[in-house]
């Protein structure tokens, strides 16, 4: 019986692939698919911190578990779309469920019962595994830093290039580095909720509130609608350092 579920799940995975092959769909560039879905889902998300559905934490906090793709696909070099034919159907339709068979036959389980082994040294491996991405991380960023240094400083691709630089190094810890990579943007295109953002992670860089970081939460106060939901935020750290 699981080799038939296993047939049906594959057929479901592919089946609309298979159909946009067969239409003769473009395939988009990895990058150039990877930023309009990135573009698209800044969109939603501000929506809903606009519509107060997200706070400016649960806002950014959102964003993190696409980040580490979107910083790997803004570090490479642009890519032409192309039209699907018959060689995308085989690929797609056949190929990858024979490869995806392939592995599982040969290092899995289907007969084994879940196992939940706590000293199990998959433990150790995964432990190497994440150090291995931290620093596939850091060389990605390194990377991206690299290019936006190339490109136009006055072109919107290369600030949001940096706005994915800032939270890309928000989300390794690194402080300064995103409020910089931010400050970037605001420069060139001053924004309120990012630099409530921006103020925020100079605040906790700091352990305090910061000239700058007070400067920036006065501006977006002035600058945002009456409505913005970081307001009782803001004015809170302004009344805090006494401004």
């Amino acid at each position: 019986m699981i080799w038939l579920w296993i047939a049906v799940l594959a057929a479901l995975a592919v089946a609309p692939l298979v159909y946009l092959g067969w239409r003769g769909a473009r395939i988009r560039g990895r990058q150039e698919a990877a930023m309009a879905l990135h573009r698209a889902q800044l969109r939603e998300l501000d929506l809903d911190l606009a519509d107060g559905r997200l706070v400016a934490e649960e806002h950014a906090a959102a964003k993190l578990e696409v980040q580490r793709r979107l910083l790997a696909d803004a570090a490479l070099a642009d890519g032409k779309g192309a039209a699907s034919g018959p060689g995308t159907l085989v690929l797609v339709g056949l190929l990858v469920p024979m490869a995806a068979l392939i592995l599982y036959l040969r290092i899995g389980h289907p007969d084994f019962p879940p196992r939940g082994d706590a000293t199990s040294p998959s433990e150790a491996a995964s432990s190497a595994s994440d150090a291995a991405k931290a620093a596939k991380d850091d060389a990605l960023i390194e990377q991206l830093r690299a290019r936006l240094r190339l490109m136009d400083p006055h072109a919107p691709r290369t600030l949001e290039g940096y706005e994915i630089l800032g939270r890309a190094e928000l989300t390794r810890g690194r402080l300064p580095e995103a409020a910089e990579a931010w400050k970037t943007v605001l420069a060139d295109r001053f924004d309120a909720t990012l630099a409530v953002q921006t103020a925020e992670v100079l605040t906790e860089a700091a352990g305090k509130i910061t000239p700058e970081a007070l400067a920036l939460f006065k501006r977006a106060l002035a600058e945002a609608p009456a409505d913005a939901p970081w307001r009782p935020m803001a004015q809170k750290r302004i009344a805090e350092a006494g401004g």
